[in-house]
């Protein structure tokens, strides 16, 4: 099979990949811990890091708290876009593929959140700033993953 042609499936399987580690990391967590309760597994970094189960009704962060409705919708509308224009990306942008599959799997797993639970569930603290999820993690990266690209390449990012 040609390349480019096997590139097309990158974004579906980054967007599945995170998914999977987004659902499953919530999963050991709720299952795990009490919300509110932390569990730090090397105790010497207990003062930076540690899985803490918290709810967020906002967004990544803890942005604009009891917004869960609206973000829900702008999540689809984010689905929806990132799907349609999958289909105009040409194959070889394996860069542009990889960030809106990271995109894609991170809005997917949180939107299933406020759909089931009516939060997010969140546990990575770092102390020093909110607590997140690996879905908040994933967007973020393919966010500047695809500013970066966006950055180097110009005008030329969607291909010819």
């Amino acid at each position: 099979m040609p390349r480019e042609k096997w590139m097309r499936f990158l974004l579906p399987a980054v967007a599945v990949l995170t998914l999977v580690a987004d659902r499953l990391s919530k999963w050991v967590v709720m299952a795990s811990l009490k919300p509110g309760e932390s569990w730090n597994p090397v105790a010497a970094l207990e003062r930076y890091v540690s899985l803490t189960y918290v709810t967020n009704t906002g967004a990544a962060f803890g942005l604009f708290p009891d917004h869960g409705t609206i973000l829900m919708v702008i999540a689809v509308i984010v689905i929806f876009i990132i799907v349609v224009y999958y289909r105009r990306l040409p194959g070889d942008r394996w860069l542009v593929q990889t960030s809106l599959g990271l995109q894609l799997g991170g809005a997917v797993g949180n939107l299933l959140d406020r759909l089931r639970y009516g939060h997010v569930i969140d546990f990575i603290d770092f102390k020093v700033w909110p607590v997140f999820n690996v879905a908040d993690s994933a967007i973020f990266v393919g966010v500047v993953i695809l500013a970066f690209h966006l950055l180097r390449r110009g005008e030329d990012w969607i291909g010819d």
